[in-house]
């Protein structure tokens, strides 16, 4: 298990949802050392038009932009991190910063990265014997490596390269008996599918000899299971407690949450839905395939036979509350999109990763502070509470509050337990009268 690197001055940022949107770029620029080009690619999208957007997918006829704000307060196994996140959902940024205020003791949040291992599958069908099939497989495993390594000097240079074979037999399809031969490769600081994909595919006519079957599918795996994060947080009872709660008595509503999240897969369905809003978020901003992150996780939520919680929270002898959650988590920050699109760019020079383990250690640890603040509003206030006054300021600009007027109008239909654009331009009408 390797350890993070990187830092910003602080993560620390009081005060700062009530700047504007050009003063809040200026203190992320000032604190993670941002060029100027960096502030207009924030401020502008400069250097990301249709032109680019053509190179990337096909058949394109548009741009659809998303936010893009900066969680707080984030320290990761004592370091500092700005994290950005790209979200369309009110309250994931809130959420996350607020959490990860209430989880800066110590070290904070302490995260764990498995070597980046990721895993392609070569399908074989009609295969004579399958044991003897296999037996074939691993007695030439030197051979097998070493041909999946060639033509990929660059990533064997950084350290990379084919690791290791595995066999595993599927007797029982409705298309007859498989062997699977799982090729399992470091990728170092890639997500590494055009580099697993390539050597499933390179190796697959000399397993066809050594074992006598067909070679059908050739792809890697988004089942991860080599390529893991845990994190675990521990948070006191005074740093968990509300004005109207304890922090004995949040602890408890929390653990009974995620007990049940453990236990019922439609609770569980949502419980890691919100710690992917976390994750997920992250990795848009820093141009990951966050469905294949997704995809992953659910498969690694079902291993044990049924579907189950991501992560897990229990209280703590002296009344606080401690979390954990593993995952398979696979991220690049070389190649692909990262390289490529401007604003992406500037993301992953705010966060300061210096490698794919750190992005993916950020990654779960704002997906674990999400989940924890989605739980820690449900057993004090009410998710809804919290997420409406959020809506709000979505409401009021569409019933056409200007930028000094959205606070008032918020405050008032909040207040007025009347979130919905109807209430809000009453409220903005009554706020202009009075002027």
């Amino acid at each position: 298990m390797t350890r993070a690197g990187g830092a910003v001055e602080t993560s620390r940022l009081k005060g700062f949802y009530k700047l504007d949107v050009s003063k809040r770029v200026e203190e992320i620029a000032r604190l993670a050392g941002l060029d100027e080009g960096d502030r207009r690619a924030l401020l502008e999208m400069e250097g990301f038009g249709l032109r680019e957007a053509d190179h990337m997918i096909e058949n394109v006829i548009g741009i659809l932009p998303l936010p893009i704000g900066v969680a707080a307060n984030f320290k990761i196994d004592g370091v500092d991190r700005l994290v950005p996140m790209a979200i369309e959902e009110p309250s994931v940024v809130a959420a996350a910063s607020n959490s990860a205020r209430r989880m800066r003791e110590g070290d904070g949040i302490r995260t764990w990265a498995s070597e980046p291992i990721m895993i392609s599958q070569i399908q074989l069908t009609e295969v004579p014997d399958l044991e003897r099939a296999a037996a074939s497989v691993l007695a030439a495993k030197p051979e097998l490596l070493a041909a999946a390594d060639e033509g990929h000097d660059r990533l064997r240079a950084a350290g990379g390269g084919a690791r290791d074979l595995e066999c595993r037999f599927l007797r029982e399809t409705r298309v007859g008996p498989m062997l699977i031969v799982h090729l399992l490769v470091d990728v170092r600081d890639a997500m590494g599918a055009n580099a697993v994909n390539g050597m499933a595919e390179a190796i697959a006519p000399r397993l066809e000899e050594l074992t006598g079957g067909r070679s059908c599918l050739k792809i890697l795996s988004n089942y991860t299971t080599e390529r893991r994060v845990r994190v675990e947080v521990e948070m006191t009872a005074a740093e968990i407690a509300t004005e109207n709660a304890t922090g004995a008595e949040v602890a408890t509503e929390i653990e009974k949450a995620s007990a049940l999240a453990e236990a019922d897969p439609y609770r569980a369905a949502t419980h890691n839905k919100g710690i992917l809003n976390g994750i997920d978020a992250v990795l848009i901003a820093t141009g990951q395939d966050f469905r294949a992150v997704e995809a992953g996780a659910h498969a690694w939520a079902s291993r044990g036979g049924r579907y189950t919680a991501l992560a897990s929270w229990t209280r703590t002898p002296a009344g606080g509350i401690r979390g954990e959650m593993e995952l398979p988590l696979s991220v690049g920050i070389v190649g692909g999109v990262t390289k490529v699109h401007p604003v992406v760019k500037v993301a992953i020079k705010i966060l300061g990763v210096q490698s794919a383990a750190d992005l993916a250690r950020v990654a779960a640890a704002a997906g674990l502070a999400q989940n924890f603040g989605a739980l820690h509003a449900l057993a004090t206030e009410g998710i809804q509470r919290g997420h409406m006054s959020l809506h709000a300021r979505n409401v009021a600009a569409v019933a056409g509050a200007g930028p000094d007027e959205i606070a008032a109008v918020v405050k008032e239909i909040v207040a007025a337990g009347a979130v919905n654009e109807g209430a809000a331009r009453v409220a903005l009408a009554r706020l202009r009268a009075s002027r």
